[in-house]
């Protein structure tokens, strides 16, 4: 477990383009609490733990997607925090979750962030901001894979 937080810490000082010096204790602090947070948020789902899920998304969340209906066309869905903390509490937990290497972080920028975190058949793009001295995701923006996607959802839905 060890050799996997040093490679994760690799992994965010890489992503930050920083070194591990004195000079930059806080974006290694800044990463490692943005991936705490993509995780409280992602293991949080998978262990149906409704409490870790809360304490990652700010009470003000959105969380979209343009989900593709059965004829193909997308329509534009939406759920705020407490929605997605109650399906979380809902669901039953999964085995053995430790979704470490499905977390990207492609930008941080003062305040904001933005990480991408892969789970079984969706992709996340997670905006957080650092609000109080925490960091918190504010948007998330998914999309499923083909394989989770309704059949003919790939098809040109533009009007005629």
């Amino acid at each position: 477990m060890r050799s996997l937080r040093v490679f994760s810490l690799a992994v965010v000082l890489g992503l930050l383009g920083i070194g591990a010096s004195p000079a930059h204790a806080q974006e290694i602090e800044d990463g490692e609490a943005i991936i705490a947070t993509a995780l409280d948020y992602l293991e949080g789902w998978y262990e149906g733990n409704a409490e870790r899920m809360a304490r990652a998304v700010h009470a003000d969340l959105a969380k979209r997607i343009a989900r593709p209906q059965a004829d193909g066309c997308r329509e534009l869905q939406h759920m705020g925090k407490e929605t997605l903390v109650g399906y979380t509490e809902a669901k039953p937990a999964a085995d053995d979750v430790d979704l470490r290497d499905r977390i990207q972080i492609l930008d941080v920028f003062g305040f904001a962030a933005v990480v991408r975190a892969d789970a079984d058949d969706w992709v996340d793009y997670l905006q957080l901001a650092k609000i109080d001295g925490n960091w918190v995701i504010v948007n998330v923006l998914w999309e499923l894979y083909p394989h989770a996607s309704p059949p003919g959802a790939d098809r040109d839905c533009s009007p005629e």
